[in-house]
């Protein structure tokens, strides 16, 4: 990344405003602006997370905010309720209370001196969601949203659930947030004070997991907040953004084809990360693609933004499989608009035990093969959302595939290319009312080598609607159909395509409650993919990228040195298999203001042999916070179990002062299953 150290606009820095809510409670926000709004007012755009602007997201809101300041713009980061230097609690995500405080923010962005009563919102990840929330609300001065990293659909395309199935992530989210929400405040910033907010957090924390275990199918719970219930809601223009390696790629090309307003999107290569800091690379030079964008729709500039394709996006070329990458091979492509004139139907049916190809044939026999898959499958599928740190990705298919049911094509003769969502159409029966089937759709090269590039799942109960699951008849034939993740993909001539089918795909996905026999139909069964021409003249003329460029990020000081890691270990004489994950950011100072932090993040995920009872996950956390005289921790542990009938809940919280362990708290609780 290039640091850009001279902008058009000389900007100054408000490190800790308040903002009034209704209720008395008080949010704090960062603000850079231009020198000169205080007499030439200026649009405002604001990022509302629960991340902790004055240390923990410090650094890349530095990179990020003085840069569009710099340009023109009033860029205010606000801390959520509850976390950060703001005043509350934060007791889950995206609740009507988080909603009704950022129309406020941006009610009383738009009040002040500095702004001239033009809004924007923009973030990635909870940011992404917060804008396209609150953007759904019509708040009055909000003009367009940019968005990163997001979902229009809280339960069918989240971290929580998947095709009815409940991901590990649920977990893993939950103990991320157990650790977010019960961090004190700093007290260099908020006084004496400090003592009071940070024990109302603990005294208000619960495991978030709780909560959504309590919600396994779509219910009003997951409607609020979707913008898929209502997509006329949405009435401002945004820019979509995320990447093939992240969970959330779905909801920009989804959001493309059900908004009636100006609207683009963007996909890279990249994973859970902005494009210009993108990892896999190439990085592109996203903060300026930003600029342009609030250029038009908050100054009014004619700068030809809306010019050229509805999405932009990165057609991955072949690689070996790896669980990281520095680099996608590839290029960019556009589509005039979603879903794109380009791209056609390729069939290819399920025959003879292999993958026919799309002749226009579909002529098959009524064979049928069984899977019945070890819970093994899947201890290389990677992370839902991958970071690209810990490596994360899915590594070599083979090993997968041993457990699975496996179709796959002749060398292909000649390159084809996909951009969209694969699907799979099934005949299946089971002999268990709850089963799983997992897709995976791989690129197989000459070698053998077999590189994952997209996977779906549906949790069979959940075959007709995701309200009211249905448990399976044992024996009844069903026709199911499984979208996969979308991607934008090309197989090279002389590979093969390989469709993999599993009843298992732990620890990614939650295992049924017990396992179960899988009988595929091939007669009605086909893979039906999203092929597109790689000579689409204009891809030639598409406006390229600049270079990844933002703002110099301030000191920070190694006190010690980080550590990730992700282990996959088999113990053959008890036969206890585990999947362990660190990620520790060691402990750093922030030169600005001195403080000093330290986070480490453990994941486990365990199993013995195939007893669907032994399976459990685990997310602990370590948060510390301190400068001299001040030195403070959190602790949390979550522990998720489950039987047949029942999820187990076992949860610590204890919170540390001067060494001395000042708070603590434990849950034992036991939620029904309900079909998952």
């Amino acid at each position: 990344m290039r640091y850009v150290d001279q902008l058009p606009c000389a900007i100054q820095e408000e490190k800790h405003v308040t903002i009034p809510m209704e209720d008395g409670v008080k949010l704090s926000a960062r603000i850079w602006r231009p020198t000169a709004s205080d007499a030439e007012p200026v649009p405002a755009v604001l990022e509302y997370i629960p991340y902790r602007k004055n240390d923990l997201t410090s650094t890349r809101d530095a990179i990020n905010h003085p840069y569009v300041a710099g340009h023109g713009y009033a860029c205010v980061r606000v801390d959520l309720r509850g976390t950060g230097e703001s005043e509350g609690v934060l007791l889950d995500e995206y609740l009507e209370q988080e909603q009704s405080d950022a129309e406020a923010v941006l009610a009383w962005m738009a009040e002040q001196p500095w702004c001239d009563g033009n809004t924007g919102m923009t973030g990635i990840s909870w940011g992404a969601f917060a804008a396209l929330q609150t953007a759904a609300r019509r708040p009055p001065s909000l003009r367009a949203i940019c968005i990163a990293s997001f979902t229009d659909d809280r339960y069918a395309d989240d971290m929580h659930y998947l095709g009815g199935a409940m991901l590990s992530d649920n977990l893993a989210e939950a103990g991320t947030m157990f650790a977010y929400a019960t961090c004190p405040p700093d007290p260099a910033v908020v006084g004496e004070r400090w003592r009071e907010m940070w024990r109302e957090r603990l005294d208000a924390a619960r495991p978030w997991v709780l909560e959504w275990l309590r919600h396994q199918q779509r219910d009003d719970y997951w409607r609020h907040a979707s913008l898929s219930e209502d997509y006329s809601a949405l009435r401002c223009p945004v820019l979509a953004s995320s990447g093939w390696a992240d969970g959330y790629s779905n909801a920009v090309t989804r959001l493309l084809s059900n908004v009636d307003v100006p609207r683009k999107g963007l996909i890279g290569p990249w994973s859970h990360k902005l494009p210009h800091l993108g990892e896999p690379g190439p990085a592109i030079g996203y903060l300026q693609e930003v600029v342009r964008w609030w250029d038009h729709w908050l100054k009014g500039v004619d700068n030809g933004v809306m010019d050229g394709p509805m999405l932009k996006a990165w057609m991955q070329e072949s690689v070996p499989p790896s669980t990281s990458y520095e680099e996608r091979p590839g290029r960019w492509v556009g589509e005039p608009s979603w879903p794109s004139p380009n791209i056609g139907e390729a069939v290819f049916p399920l025959r003879d035990g292999a993958l026919g190809m799309p002749d226009g044939s579909m002529e098959q026999e009524d064979r049928v093969r069984t899977v019945q898959s070890p819970l093994s499958v899947g201890q290389f599928a990677g992370k839902w959302a991958s970071y690209n740190a810990p490596p994360d990705l899915p590594y070599d298919q083979r090993e997968e595939d041993g457990g699975s049911l496996v179709f796959q094509t002749e060398p292909l003769p000649e390159r084809i290319e996909i951009l969209g969502a694969p699907v799979v159409v099934v005949e299946v029966a089971a002999d268990a009312p709850v089963a799983q089937v997992n897709v995976r759709l791989s690129d197989v090269a000459p070698d053998g080598r077999s590189t994952r590039v997209t996977y779906g799942v549906l949790n069979l109960t959940h075959r007709d609607r995701e309200e009211a699951p249905e448990a399976l008849e044992p024996g009844r034939r069903y026709r199911v159909r499984v979208p996969l993740h979308g991607v934008a993909q090309a197989f090279p001539p002389g590979h093969r395509i390989r469709l993999s089918l599993s009843t298992s795909y732990w620890p990614l996905v939650w295992p049924a409650p017990g396992p179960a026999l899988l009988s595929v139909y091939e007669k009605g069964s086909a893979l039906t993919l999203p092929v597109r021409p790689d000579d689409v003249p204009e891809d030639k003329a598409l406006r390229p990228f600049g270079e990844p460029e933002g703002c110099a990020p301030p000191a920070v000081t190694r006190l010690s040195e980080p550590e990730q890691a992700w282990t996959v270990s088999r113990d053959l004489v008890n036969y206890r298999s585990v999947l362990d994950i660190v990620k520790d950011r060691g402990l750093q100072r922030y030169e600005d203001n001195g403080i000093e932090t330290g986070l480490r993040a453990c994941e486990k995920y365990s199993w013995v042999g195939e007893d669907f009872g032994s399976v459990r996950g685990e997310s602990a956390w370590e948060m510390r916070f301190g400068r001299p005289g001040w030195d403070v921790r959190v602790e949390t542990r979550t522990v998720l179990t489950s039987d047949e009938d029942t999820f187990h809940v076992d949860a610590t919280l204890d919170g540390y002062e001067g060494g001395r362990r000042v708070f603590s708290r434990t849950w034992n609780e036991q939620i029904p299953r309900e079909n998952v």
